[in-house]
């Protein structure tokens, strides 16, 4: 017996129960190997203080040998730091386990409880097991002379009931068809078949065999008839076909008329969908949310008739395609070479089958979104196409020879492509609109006596945001075909296509080409645009210049930024489209300087040819056209100042208002010279006047101009005097139509010089004009300057 649990043990067995607890912990927790391994590179250096050789002594002994006073308090405030640190985590550790302590406690005590009734039941099961030895092997002994007997006996037993079986196989299968329990006559038929037709030499069993197929021949013909039953569903049929299967019918022929049949049902779910387009076709409108007047149809949107035609058409499909191949392809039990065959001829039909419809179904799939092009929403037609590509991937699975995903990827790229196009038109109609909004404005505000084109800034803001609030906003619309959720949208072959052809180069850079290309077409003088006002071209022109300073860059980083455009491989350079944009403001501003300049042009002319410059009166009055010319060009200043800077100009001289021209002496002079060197030399004033000119700084009249308030007004006023110069060059003068010359030159001279970028020009042209006059002139007596001053400040 051992001793009673409370009894104290002995001391030493005490400790090497403590020893071996602590063996076991060690054992549990992995330090055993771990300790092994310390053993054999642990010193015995009695002064390691984490050594299992310390001796406190010693260490004590070293440390008051070596350290100094202070060194030895420091070691002991770190020693007792240390000390309270690991008293801290003892009674941390004590703590955080007391819990596990007490429940492993309990465990134990539970434990031994569970064990002790193990340990009856144990008992009892080994008591129980005797037993049933000890009565088989009574039952062994007693059965052992009579095994065989009893086996041959089942085997008999067993033999007449399958004879049994197969004298009533005939009633059976005739109580079957009664019942309609097809199935469970083409069971007994197949269980007995193989025995009919290996015995069918013996009399009795050749004449149950004769009955059984005067049944099943009647058989055949009752699920022939199912089969052919147009009320039958898909499970009806599915079984029908394979009862005939079982029964040995062939297979070539129920192929064809399976899927026949299917092609009924099939046809009604596509007659449905052509009624709703020919409903669509007479102008009928869907209204979402109306379920129509009670059996009648009613015009289906764009999403109801896409979830119509895979909740009926594809779901049909699907029922068919996977019931064909379970019945036809997939179907086990039969031998290799036969399945092979049938397997080869059953897809062919099926391919065949499925193809034909498909293309059906997708035609009027294509003509159902092709209705919904020009719409203003593409939620319901996005959600439609997305429907439509997610259920054929179904499709594609069952049928992968099919490759559905493709065309309907095709179909779905295809509308995605036309939306682009309806954009792209519906932003060339929106900035034509705007151009016509322009005309509009500058038409009114010159009918209601303003100066045309003094609210251009205004304008200019106006078209300009009009413009970029329309491109964002068809951009945001075509984000729908891209959204995360959209299955078709993470496909490669529609998203690289979407976004780098149709939505960055077809709409947004062909966008821009037009724009600029239209804008062009104000300088090219034909048709309507011929006679477009010199504001609206000058607007034009800032406008293209805005484009190529900032939005131009602006919309292609949204564009990439929004459509993830990456690859820049394949697109128009940013560089090619800001080049594009300056070129045709260049060219705008270039025809509105010449527009403008013709017009003031116009007037010189006419004031030069239609007076009698040799019967005309002594100049009292500056002509009203030379007011008028100051008038226009100060108007045209102000208009270009509302929409360029003013730009660089020379420093101007003290006296540029005041400025005369002195021709009374000096070119009297030089003519009176002049013609007393002629007789020896030959020359006149005209060679000597295109001498000067090769000394002269060239003026290019027709230059291109800077986008600058002075460059613009400096090419206007070169072409109007050149004009005036050139008519005074193809008349001629009396004495007081040259004095009349000389006041209109000093008056345009006193004004004009503030307008351009070098005053020199216009005294350069001027005094060209002026000396022009004497040399065409027959009485060349030039008025004094003073007198020409009082009659331009009257003037």
């Amino acid at each position: 017996m051992a001793a009673a649990p409370d009894s104290p043990p002995p001391p030493g067995e005490d400790d090497g129960r403590r020893r071996k607890r602590h063996g076991m912990l060690k054992l549990y927790y992995g330090l055993q190997a771990e300790s092994g391994n310390k053993g054999t590179t642990a010193t015995t250096d009695p002064c390691d203080i984490n050594g299992a050789h310390f001796k406190p002594e010693v260490y004590l002994q070293r440390l008051m040998q070596e350290k100094s006073l202070n060194e030895l308090m420091d070691k002991e405030r770190d020693m007792v730091r240390q000390i309270r640190s690991l008293d801290s985590d003892m009674q941390t550790l004590v703590y955080e386990n007391y819990n596990k302590f007490i429940s492993a406690t309990d465990t134990i005590r539970k434990m031994k409880n569970d064990f002790k009734k193990m340990e009856d039941e144990m008992d009892r099961l080994a008591t129980n097991m005797e037993s049933i030895t000890e009565f088989s092997a009574r039952i062994s002994g007693t059965l052992q002379d009579r095994r065989q007997q009893i086996t041959k006996l089942s085997g008999v037993h067993m033999l007449l009931k399958k004879l049994q079986f197969l004298f009533e196989l005939p009633a059976r299968l005739k109580k079957c068809i009664e019942m309609q329990a097809y199935g469970q006559a083409v069971r007994y038929y197949t269980k007995a078949r193989t025995v009919l037709d290996q015995y069918q030499h013996m009399p009795s069993f050749h004449g149950i065999r004769e009955d059984c197929s005067v049944i099943v021949a009647e058989l055949c013909v009752k699920l022939r008839e199912q089969f052919k039953n147009k009320e039958s569903d898909a499970h009806q049929l599915a079984e029908c076909v394979d009862l005939l299967l079982q029964l040995k019918e062939p297979a070539d022929e129920l192929c064809d008329e399976f899927l026949l049949h299917a092609r009924h049902k099939v046809d009604e779910d596509l007659e449905m969908l052509r009624l709703q387009l020919r409903m669509l076709e007479e102008g009928q409108v869907p209204s979402p949310g109306d379920p129509g007047d009670g059996d009648k149809p009613h015009p289906m949107d764009v999403l109801e008739f896409t979830d119509t035609g895979c909740n009926v058409f594809l779901s049909d499909m699907c029922l068919v395609i996977a019931s064909y191949k379970d019945l036809f392809i997939n179907r086990p039990g039969t031998g290799v070479q036969e399945q092979a065959y049938l397997e080869k001829v059953a897809n062919q039909k099926l391919e065949v089958f499925v193809n034909s419809l498909m293309g059906q179904y997708f035609s009027y799939v294509e003509q159902r979104v092709q209705l919904e092009k020009e719409s203003s929403d593409n939620t319901l037609l996005v959600r439609a196409l997305d429907r439509f590509h997610r259920r054929l991937q179904a499709v594609e699975k069952l049928l992968p020879e099919t490759e559905s995903t493709s065309s309907a990827t095709g179909i779905v790229a295809k509308m995605a492509h036309d939306r682009v196009i309806h954009y792209s038109e519906a932003l060339r109609r929106h900035f034509a609109d705007c151009l016509t909004d322009v005309r509009q404005s500058l038409a009114a505000s010159r009918s209601l006596s303003k100066q045309e084109g003094s609210n251009l800034g205004d304008l200019l803001q106006t078209t300009a945001t009009s413009i970029l609030d329309q491109l964002k906003t068809v951009l945001s619309d075509l984000r729908a075909f891209i959204e995360s959720d959209i299955t078709f949208a993470m496909q490669p072959y529609f998203r690289e296509p979407f976004c780098v052809q149709d939505v960055r180069e077809g709409l947004v850079v062909g966008f821009l080409k037009h724009m600029f290309t239209a804008c062009s077409e104000f300088c090219e003088g034909s048709g309507d645009k011929s006679s477009a006002p010199p504001p609206l071209i000058l607007l034009l022109s800032r406008l293209c210049l805005d484009y190529d300073m900032t939005t131009i860059s602006y919309l292609i980083s949204l564009t990439d930024e929004q459509f993830l455009v990456e690859d820049k491989s394949a697109v128009t350079p940013l560089s090619e489209l800001c080049n594009l944009a300056k070129d045709t403001a260049q060219k705008l501003l270039d025809h509105y300087v010449k527009v403008q300049g013709l017009t003031i042009s116009q007037m010189l002319r006419k004031s030069v040819e239609t007076r009698d410059w040799l019967n005309t009166i002594e100049p009292r009055n500056v002509r009203a056209v030379m007011k008028r010319v100051v008038e226009d060009v100060t108007a045209i200043d102000s208009q270009v100042g509302l929409l360029y800077e003013e730009g660089l100009r020379k420093a101007h001289s003290s006296d540029s208002s005041k400025r005369t021209f002195p021709y009374s002496s000096s070119r009297q002079n030089q003519r009176s010279q002049w013609s007393s060197y002629a007789p020896s030399s030959n020359m006149d004033t005209s060679l000597m006047s295109n001498i000067q000119k090769l000394f002269s700084e060239r003026i290019e009249i027709f230059s291109a101009v800077d986008f600058s308030k002075v460059s613009v007004l400096t090419g206007i006023i070169k072409i109007s005097l050149k004009t005036f110069l050139e008519c005074v060059r193809l008349r001629t003068f009396a004495r007081f139509g040259l004095q009349q010359i000389q006041v209109d030159c000093h008056y345009l001279q006193m004004y004009l010089w503030r307008f351009v970028s070098d005053e020199n020009l216009v005294h350069t042209l001027l005094d060209e004009i002026v000396g022009s006059a004497i040399h065409r002139c027959l009485d060349p007596i030039t008025m004094e300057p003073s007198v020409i001053e009082v009659i331009c400040d009257r003037g």
